[in-house]
């Protein structure tokens, strides 16, 4: 266990056990610590053990073990779903200690931490709901056939979750592979490994079998990578950056795996100019500095009808002059940091780099200094202005607290722009035309569209992109599914015996 210790506002964050979870024990890791830093203060305030080649193999193993014991797999799923309705109410159970943790460990405001992570006991009553509610299929075979469909769990699945929401990433996969019967190993971001570490706590706390949840942090090259190209592992879920997730595209297909990987992002945000300027003001800023802008799917890229582009671009610079910028344990607080100093050095040169394109600096543009946190990793709000489409800065994702602005003329240049991307994750629509949003909306090419507002999403809801933002889908029936494989069964009922030799064939083969 580790012992509390101080969050930056002085209250304390709950102990947690910091060893890997296999098996249903808390073991070390052969790899070296890791430790853990609050980004508010760039200080480190706990160490966690780390898995390495030999600690993945073991994890999976018994996990495949207890795939093939049947204890979760084979259990009637009224049982299984009520075991999953009492890892819900676990989480609910905890969930002080859940948001103070994430907010500490990946420095997410704690109003915010608090609005996500809220609502993660859905995603597993969604999920136990779906497994009670699923039927088989009759398909309409020729001849006197009775044949249907079925669903068998895959096996032993690897879950590997980022930084940016640690506990809504891993749960929008854990919930679907639990619910299905699958086994799975949880490797969160070796940045933000603690909420993990409590959920494997919570599970084994509600009665989830031991091996079926196992829990091992560690780094991406070693654990990660020996993770998700382990033969026994039969589908590797990962949220992250666009290269990694190619390279486990890659792993995984050589052995036939199955792979949903939501990948990186630049969405577009259409602001046509029948939108009043204070709400665009507000809905822009909204989808692109919520979470420091440390997300896929953050609206980062302003596409602004030209004839009131400046006036827009002039509000949401002084909306986001105006964020409060502080400590992300307290309430007050609407801007907490990025995850590390790395990150925000990073960011603050795409800014440059942004600037030495042409690009106008709006607002902000420099790290933000947050009194009694002189080490913290903050960045202002940032707003650049005069972009181009063919800019690195309309492009590549940055993934911090920076938006940029870009003007056009009518609907089709909105859509041409849109879509002139790598990225297909998300995207918004900001217009007063109910006409106009649906056949917008029918244009953009990416996995998700929102109207009016931005980042929203619901367990029932398909979750995912297209192009370089990944494949396959998180959330509804697709991402359910997905933890399956889908069996046809064909039962003969003609009353006579099958004898294809004994005379003149009179069947048909298909």
């Amino acid at each position: 266990m580790t012992a509390p210790v101080c969050a930056a506002d002085g209250d304390l964050i709950p102990a947690v056990r910091t060893g890997l979870l296999i098996g249903g024990q808390v073991v070390d890791g052969r790899g070296e610590p890791i430790p853990v830093t609050n980004p508010a203060t760039g200080e480190v305030f706990t160490t966690v053990a780390a898995a390495d080649e030999q600690d993945v193999d073991d994890a999976v193993r018994c996990a495949q073990e207890t795939f093939q014991s049947g204890v979760w797999r084979d259990l009637p799923i009224h049982d299984r779903a009520r075991l999953i309705n009492r890892f819900a109410d676990g989480i609910e159970g905890r969930m002080k200690d859940l948001y103070r943790l994430e907010t500490a460990n990946n420095g997410r405001p704690i109003t915010e931490t608090k609005a996500q992570i809220t609502r993660l006991a859905e995603w597993y009553r969604y999920n136990a709901a779906l497994l009670l509610a699923d039927r088989s299929s009759v398909i309409p075979m020729r001849g006197d056939y009775h044949t249907y469909t079925s669903r068998f769990p895959l096996g032993v699945v690897a879950i590997l979750s980022s930084f940016n929401h640690p506990m809504m990433i891993a749960s929008k996969s854990l919930a679907p592979a639990l619910a299905t019967g699958n086994t799975v190993v949880l490797k969160p971001s070796e940045q933000t490994p603690l909420t993990a570490l409590l959920l494997g706590e919570i599970a084994q706390d509600a009665g989830i079998p031991d091996g079926v949840l196992n829990v091992v942090p560690g780094l991406g090259p070693s654990a990660g990578a020996a993770l998700v190209e382990h033969p026994l592992v039969k589908k590797a879920v990962f949220t992250g950056g666009t290269e990694p997730g190619r390279a486990i595209a890659v792993a995984t297909a050589r052995r036939f795996a199955k792979a949903t990987l939501e990948l990186g992002g630049k969405s577009p945000v259409l602001i046509f100019d029948d939108t009043p300027v204070d709400v665009a003001a507000r809905g822009a800023a909204f989808g692109g500095f919520i979470g420091a802008g440390q997300t896929c799917i953050a609206g980062s890229r302003l596409l602004i009808q030209r004839s009131f582009y400046n006036d827009v671009v002039e509000a949401l610079s002084k909306v986001a002059s105006a964020i409060r910028i502080g400590d992300p344990a307290l309430e007050t607080t609407q801007l907490g940091p990025v995850i590390s100093r790395r990150a925000q050095e990073r960011i603050l040169g795409c800014i440059r780099t942004g600037l030495d394109e042409g690009a106008r600096l709006a607002a902000g543009g420099h790290a933000a200094q947050v009194p009694g946190l002189p080490g913290g990793f903050f960045i202002e709000p940032t707003v650049l202005a005069d972009v181009t489409n063919s800019m690195r800065v309309a492009r590549e994702e940055i993934f911090g607290p920076v938006v940029v602005a870009i003007p056009f003329e009518d609907e089709d240049e909105a859509v041409a722009l849109a879509n002139d991307s790598d990225f297909g994750l998300g995207s918004a629509i900001w217009t007063r035309d109910v006409a106009r949003a649906h056949r917008v909306a029918s244009r953009l090419e990416t996995g998700m569209v929102w109207v009016n507002d931005h980042h929203r999403l619901d367990p029932s809801s398909p979750w995912g992109g297209v192009r370089d933002s990944g494949v396959g889908r998180e959330g509804g029936w697709e991402s359910f599914n997905d933890f399956t494989h889908v069996r046809a069964v064909t039962v003969r009922t003609a009353p006579d015996d099958v004898d294809w030799y004994g005379g003149i064939a009179t069947d048909r083969l298909n």
